[in-house]
């Protein structure tokens, strides 16, 4: 497992009955997450002093129930990145903290090349590792389907000070984006995804991560530049194992390399206990 601990906005206080008591920045949410599955309270007081709860309805969706005084925005950092935060309608609030460690290992990997590096950036969401590799020096490419997560992506790139780096913003399809840039012949020196289990595309196009993801692994491969970088995958879809995915990598990239796939982790503060946020692959030069 590598862990997400180098955070100073943001920390796990205490978890319990499927809840997790978090702080970001000088907002404390308690959201839910079906890995907490143990009943007792480490802190049972600080409990008290959540802005906001995440109440997940039996029927499905849920609401927020607003006990204190929560902005409709804010902003948190992590090193020299900022990032902009809202509560969103299913518990998330545009930011997935776990993802710092992989990051660094972008960051880390971008710099240490001292050469121009190219990044494609798929389902790329609020644009978290999109900030983290302009900031490291790279030119990227975000690619995600959504509007609105997009332009979210877009502030911030800006809030980071990072609005006159070299980033195209493309509202696609995914695996028509790469078919598009095979056929162009353009190349990238690194690719990371974080493909959903199950969703659609800017124009109704389904994705399904078991039937979808070794296709667009293949895809991607005849993108890679003559001298990659690295190659990661993230994934949460319940029941994917990290084997998998270093195993899609393996039979993928024919490119002299280290493959690595394991858990990513957040610890929770004054513990020993960490919280599971999902699966990496990745591939990198060596």
């Amino acid at each position: 497992m590598i862990i997400s601990d180098k955070w100073n906005d943001y920390e796990i206080l205490d978890m319990a009955n499927g809840e997790k008591l978090e702080r970001w920045g000088n907002i404390v949410l308690i959201r839910p997450d079906p890995q907490i599955i143990w009943k007792d309270k480490s802190k049972p007081a600080l409990w008290k002093k959540a802005n906001a709860h995440y109440h997940r309805s039996k029927s499905g969706g849920g609401e927020w129930e607003y006990i204190k005084n929560v902005p409709k925005a804010w902003q948190i950092k992590y090193k020299d990145l900022t990032f902009n935060l809202k509560p969103m309608g299913f518990k998330h609030t545009g930011l997935f903290p776990e993802q710092a460690v992989n990051w660094d290992f972008m960051m880390r990997k971008i710099k240490d090349a001292k050469r121009p590096i190219k990044v494609l950036n798929l389902f790329a969401y609020t644009g978290g590792a999109t900030v983290a590799c302009a900031a490291a020096g790279a030119s990227v490419c975000h690619v995600d389907s959504s509007k609105g997560m997009t332009a979210w992506a877009k502030e911030n790139v800006a809030s980071s000070g990072l609005a006159d780096r070299p980033i195209r913003f493309i509202i696609d399809d995914v695996i028509k984006f790469v078919q598009r840039e095979i056929r162009r012949g353009n190349k990238y020196d690194a690719v990371v995804m974080d493909p959903p289990s199950y969703g659609r595309g800017a124009n109704g196009e389904v994705w399904n991560i078991e039937e979808s993801l070794y296709m667009l692994v293949e895809l991607c491969t005849q993108i890679l530049s003559g001298e990659p970088l690295f190659f990661l995958i993230n994934s949460y879809t319940t029941g994917l194992s990290p084997t998998i995915l270093a195993n899609v990598l393996k039979m993928t990239i024919k490119k002299k390399g280290k493959v690595t796939c394991g858990e990513v982790g957040l610890p929770m503060k004054d513990s020993e206990m960490i919280l599971p946020c999902g699966i990496f692959g990745r591939w990198e030069s060596i």
